[in-house]
C-alpha cells in the first residue's frame, strides 16, 4: 500500500503518521498552573534535538473544544519552568488517564493522587515513580502548519535518573541501563510499546 500525503485530510495525515512513526518517546510534561498546583499531560510528538546547547522538542496541539492553547503551553509561557518524565509499564495507565480533559484549575497531579520528589536547584518537582525526570527551561516557542501545532523547545537544565539505573563505562563515562528504565513508547490508536530485547550492534569506526 502506497498512501499519498498530497491532499490528504490533516485528520488521516495525522493518523497514518500516528501509525508509522513507530514506537515513540512520550514526553510526560509537569508545569506549574497559575493557581500553584501542577497541570500534567502526556505528548508523544516529542524528541532530542540538539546537545548544545541540551534542547528537547514537545509539539502540542490546541483545545478541541475551543481552539485555545493548551495549558501546557500556556503554563511554560508564563513561568517558563517544567519537568519532562519519562514513564515505565507500571505507570502507562495513569500516564493514559492523564491526557484527560479537565476543567480549568484542576490539577492531574492530585486528581490521580501521585507523589512528588524535590529536583534540587530547580523550582519545580518531579514525580516520585518515574525513574527519569529531565529539569527543563522554556528556550523558545514556535508555531507551525495551517493547525498551528506548537513546537516548545526546552532547555534541559538537570536530569535525574534512578540510582538503580546507573552505572559507568570503562571511560568513567555514565551508563543508563535501559532495561531498569522500562520505558514504554507509544504506537498508534491506543497502543503501547514495552520494552523488549536489546540488541547491542557495535557502530563502525
Amino acid at each position: 500500500m502506497l498512501i499519498d500525503f498530497d491532499g490528504l485530510p490533516a485528520t488521516q495525515a495525522y493518523h497514518t503518521m500516528t501509525q508509522t512513526l513507530i514506537p515513540r518517546p512520550v514526553a510526560w510534561v509537569l508545569s506549574e498552573n497559575p493557581e500553584g498546583d501542577y497541570n500534567l499531560a502526556p505528548y508523544s510528538f516529542f524528541t532530542a534535538i540538539t546537545s548544545h546547547p541540551p534542547l528537547l522538542m514537545i509539539s502540542t496541539g490546541k483545545k478541541p473544544t475551543t481552539g485555545d492553547s493548551k495549558d501546557t503551553r500556556v503554563n511554560i509561557e508564563q513561568r517558563r519552568y517544567f519537568t519532562v518524565h519519562i514513564a515505565h509499564r507500571d505507570l502507562a495507565e495513569v500516564m493514559t488517564e492523564s491526557s484527560r480533559t479537565l476543567p480549568h484549575g484542576e490539577s492531574e497531579v492530585t486528581r490521580l493522587g501521585l507523589e512528588l520528589a524535590e529536583i534540587e536547584g530547580f523550582p519545580l518537582p518531579r514525580l516520585a515513580d518515574c525513574r527519569i525526570a529531565m529539569a527543563c527551561e522554556l528556550y523558545e516557542v514556535q508555531e507551525i502548519g495551517e493547525a498551528a501545532q506548537s513546537m516548545i523547545f526546552g532547555k534541559i537544565l538537570k536530569v535525574y535518573v534512578a540510582d538503580e539505573a546507573t552505572g559507568k563505562d570503562d571511560k568513567g563515562r555514565l551508563v543508563v541501563d535501559a532495561a531498569a528504565i522500562d520505558p514504554i513508547g507509544r504506537l498508534g490508536a491506543n497502543e503501547y510499546v514495552t520494552f523488549g530485547d536489546i540488541v547491542t550492534i557495535p557502530r563502525p569506526a
